[in-house]
């Protein structure tokens, strides 16, 4: 047990900061830049690209398909965003193609536009994007509250799955969501089976072919989902519908680029912007989430959170992205893809996750994917001609309905911002992207005015004094109905305003400040508290405010402030009201020593917080606010230690779960509630093994007469535990001294008293001429209760020494005694003078211990404050060793020769 611990400075690379020259990447900063330059490819990146190879064919020519683009439009955007994006972009396991974001919003600025305008305003949209890359404005685009982002993905969703839909019926889709939804009935009643059946295979192989079960369906699960249905669905229709529309892939000599934009500046402009806010958003969003990918698969979650197996090798560590170069990145490849006629590029979370789950390493996955596109591009035309047009229109829309996330959903109206979510889509259906994602905003700003607004005001006569709640922020919206409400109240009488909010600007202080210096000149007065009952004005030292885990132990009332569970809000109001104001109900009752102490701290609390008048502010002061039941108390206490400490300890513990417990000493001491040992021993879970019980009594062998707990927890903590040392502690205003010492002939045999009688010896020894007095820190105790308090801890060592295996292990010298008194007022540990606690007849001294001198860190530090001759000892810093004097001779750091120097170092 150590009075102060000794300050250890292990400069390793744990504790001091990286260099810069080191490599190693901060939190929060961009990835280093690679070194060596070399495009290494592993085992697991080849076979990820050819994975997400097969996944993005049939996916690229679908969105090219679903744009009423050219299909080879699809194929360059996917070959030009794996090769140029995989290799100049921030988020190496990102797969960047055709945006399926972008469906929509480029199949209109083609019917509008023309395919060879529409790749230049792709350029456009990309030349912005490298600007704000440049600009490091990355980070600002994810600003967008959540709900408009998920709400404009999902009402594209929306918009794909309708448009796609017609084509699944064998059908042309319409110009827009609206018009697609209501062309779908008259669709339905001229409609040929072949294209829907097609359809409905590929949709079904899609859902069914990831739960395939047993060891076949292990194997052919390596095989992703969409090339299964399209593969499945393209041999199924060469068989039974030879006549279905197929892709038509025309020659490359044929192929269309870009031309100067034509048509009004604005419309091109919006277009432009349209374009680089949805391929953008889509980007960093998607390498967000292959962030969190990677980081669960680094972890060893996978997506059913099952642990991975002890053998599996463990997974390669991916750099965060740099969502910066990520933007650039993308720019870039938007700019070759329009230059090239191909369709507008962003990341895709498709084909992302799978090039995650397939375990790539890094960017040559990606790299390597659009190689392969690139080269089924010239060489497997023919191959890709025979898809029927309806199986890609199955996968794509597929593809729409995953874009409406129920997670999502769910997150949003958790968070109060489904009608945000739900105008976002609206808008996005029935007019468009951009239209819809400023209709979002809108109401986003609308929502947030009306929380802001939304402040309730309420008043309660509770017999002579009003209570006045605010809640909700208080701006100069709230002012009128404020000031209608105060000026209500009676002139010059007492009041509480409790201010339940965040928020407060000056026009609403200023009406709360004047109302309240009216009132205070007509003779009232004005108590302004916060929802817990705490006085705002008080200093945040004092108001239990934050509840911060292993800070000053006095937070640990901070889970009362709240509410308290079974006690009504308005009991709880009425009662600091009440404490505000009224004076002392009782004054003349009697009171303990604990209530005089605590009647005594109360005083000087209410003198540092008192006003001017002499009178406190604070409500609570003069009567105490009702307790909660123990219940109550006990899981609010529980949820406290769940919410701010556990986290903090829960590895320790787990660790000490794991090998067991191994404490150093064992620690007797009082039941008292006010001695809490890990705080005053300043110890840690694993460091005690402590016994509490009344009195901190130790019975001599043999008299237990039926309890042997306290016997049995010495044996088990010495014989098995192998503890270094034992301390019985004592402490002031001990109510079991202060029953021992009003102990009568006539006092009824109580279970209270048979207990206490094991401190007998104690109150003999105090009485008894052949021994002396104990002392604490070169004074006598204050009174005889203190005296019995310190006599108890001497007494009850020799009761210690009794014990069988104790005495043994002292013999073999690998036990140490330690006797202990803690004074509750002052805060102060006093450790037994080295001799006396080793029974060898020095006087029974009680050294104070003092803070460590933070020049000095020793383990060891004992002043008496009131001998100016005390010295404390010091040592060479590296010395762990105790420094004693042998008793009766003086020496240098024994001034005085009682030998009384006090090791406080385990």
């Amino acid at each position: 047990m150590s009075a102060c611990a000794r300050i250890r400075h292990d400069h390793t690379a744990h504790s001091s900061p990286p260099s810069r020259a080191s490599g190693i990447k901060r939190p929060h900063s961009p990835p280093p830049p690679r070194r060596g330059g070399r495009f290494r490819i592993a085992g697991a990146d080849l076979s990820a690209s050819i994975t997400v190879f097969l996944i993005a064919v049939p996916m690229s020519l679908g969105l090219a398909v679903a744009m009423d683009a050219p299909l080879e439009a699809g194929l360059i955007s996917a070959a030009v965003g794996g090769i140029v994006a995989g290799l100049l972009g921030g988020t190496p396991l990102q797969v960047s193609g055709p945006s399926a974001g972008l469906t929509v919003v480029t199949a209109e600025l083609i019917q509008i536009y023309g395919w060879r305008t529409t790749c230049a305003i792709t350029i456009g949209a990309g030349l912005l994007q490298i600007l704000l890359g440049s600009l490091r404005a990355a980070r600002g685009a994810l600003a967008v509250s959540p709900a408009i982002v998920h709400g404009t993905l999902a009402g594209i969703g929306v918009a794909i799955a309708l448009a796609q839909l017609h084509i699944v019926l064998g059908a042309s889709p319409q110009s827009s969501a609206a018009a697609n939804a209501l062309a779908l009935p008259e669709q339905l009643g001229r409609t040929s089976p072949a294209a829907p059946l097609i359809g409905a295979l590929t949709i079904s192989v899609l859902v069914v072919w990831p739960r395939l079960p047993g060891r076949i369906g292990r194997a052919v699960r390596r095989l992703p989902a969409a090339l299964a249905s399209v593969a499945i669905a393209t041999a199924v229709a060469a068989v039974a519908a030879p006549g279905i529309a197929r892709v038509d892939l025309p020659s490359w000599r044929s192929h269309a680029l870009p031309e100067l934009p034509q048509g009004p500046v604005l419309a091109l402009a919006t277009a432009v912007l349209t374009v680089l806010l949805v391929a953008s958003l889509e980007s960093l969003l998607a390498a967000v989430a292959v962030d969190k990918l990677t980081a669960d698969r680094a972890g060893g979650r996978t997506a059913d959170s099952s642990p991975p197996a002890p053998d599996a090798p463990a997974a390669p560590r991916v750099q965060r992205s740099d969502l910066d170069r990520e933007l650039r990145g993308q720019g870039i490849a938007n700019v070759l893809a329009g230059l090239l006629g191909g369709l507008p590029v962003s990341g895709g979370a498709v084909r992302s996750s799978a090039n995650v789950r397939a375990g790539a390493t890094g960017r040559a996955a990606t790299v390597l994917h659009g190689v392969w596109v690139l080269l089924a591009a010239g060489l497997l035309v023919t191959a890709l001609e025979w898809i029927p047009l309806a199986a890609l229109a199955a996968l794509v829309m597929v593809v729409g309905f995953q874009m409406v996330n129920y997670a999502h959903i769910r997150n949003v109206h958790k968070h109060r911002e489904f009608l945000v979510y739900g105008a976002t889509i609206t808008g996005v259906v029935l007019f468009g992207v951009l239209e819809g994602v400023a209709i979002g905003i809108a109401v986003a700003v609308a929502v947030a005015l009306h929380r802001l607004t939304r402040t309730r005001i309420t008043v309660t006569d509770q017999g002579g004094q009003h209570l006045v709640v605010v809640r909700g922020q208080l701006t100069f919206l709230a002012v009128p109905r404020l000031s209608r409400t105060l000026g209500q109240l009676p002139r010059g009488g007492d009041a509480v305003v409790e201010l339940d909010g965040f928020f407060m600007d000056h026009a609403a202080y200023e009406t709360i400040q004047d109302w309240s210096d009216a009132q205070t000149a007509q003779g009232g007065r004005v108590v302004f508290t916060g929802r817990s009952g705490g006085r705002i004005a008080e200093p945040a030292s004092a108001a239990h405010s934050c509840c911060r885990p292993w800070t000053p132990w006095r937070n640990h009332h901070c889970h009362d402030r709240p509410d308290r569970p079974g006690q009504p809000a308005d009991a709880r109001r009425a009662a600091a009201t009440r404490a505000a104001f009224a004076p002392d109900e009782n004054p003349g009752a009697d009171r303990g020593p604990a209530d005089s102490a605590g009647a005594e701290a109360d005083a000087r609390a209410a003198d540092a917080t008192a006003g001017p008048t002499g009178r406190s502010d604070t409500p609570g002061d003069g009567a105490a606010v009702p307790r909660r039941t123990g219940a109550h108390r006990l899981a609010s206490g529980l949820s406290s230690f769940q919410r701010n400490t556990a986290p903090l300890v829960r590895d320790e513990l787990a660790r000490l779960a794991r090998e067991g417990q191994r404490p150093s000493q064992l620690f007797i001491t009082c039941a008292d509630s006010r001695l809490v040992t890990s705080m005053i021993t300043a110890s840690g879970p694993g460091d005690l093994f402590t016994v509490r019980n009344v009195g901190n009594l130790v019975p001599p062998p043999g008299s237990e007469a039926g309890d042997d707990s306290v016997g049995a927890a010495i044996e088990y903590a010495v014989d098995v535990l192998k503890v270094e040392s034992i301390t019985v502690c004592g402490h002031s205003g001990c109510g079991a001294m202060q029953a021992l010492m009003g102990t009568r002939p006539d006092t009824p045999r109580t279970s209270l008293w048979r207990w206490l009688r094991h401190g007998l010896p104690s109150l003999e020894r105090m009485t008894s001429r052949h021994h002396a007095w104990a002392r604490i820190s070169g004074r006598l105790p204050a009174d005889e209760v203190e005296q019995l308090c310190l006599t108890n801890v001497v007494q009850q060592l020799d009761h210690l020494r009794a014990h069988e295996s104790v005495a043994r292990r002292l013999a073999e010298g690998a036990l140490q005694l330690h006797g202990m008194y803690f004074h509750v007022g002052e805060a102060q540990a006093y450790l037994l003078a080295e001799g006396a606690s080793a029974g060898s007849g020095v006087d029974e001294v009680f050294d104070r211990v003092g803070p460590c001198d933070p020049n000095h860190p020793h383990p060891y530090d004992i002043t008496d404050l009131s001998d100016p001759t005390s010295l404390t000892a010091l040592g060479d810093p590296g010395d762990h060793a105790a420094v004693s004097v042998p008793t009766g001779a003086a020496g240098p750091a024994d001034p005085t020769g009682s030998g009384e120097l006090e090791r406080t170092s385990a």
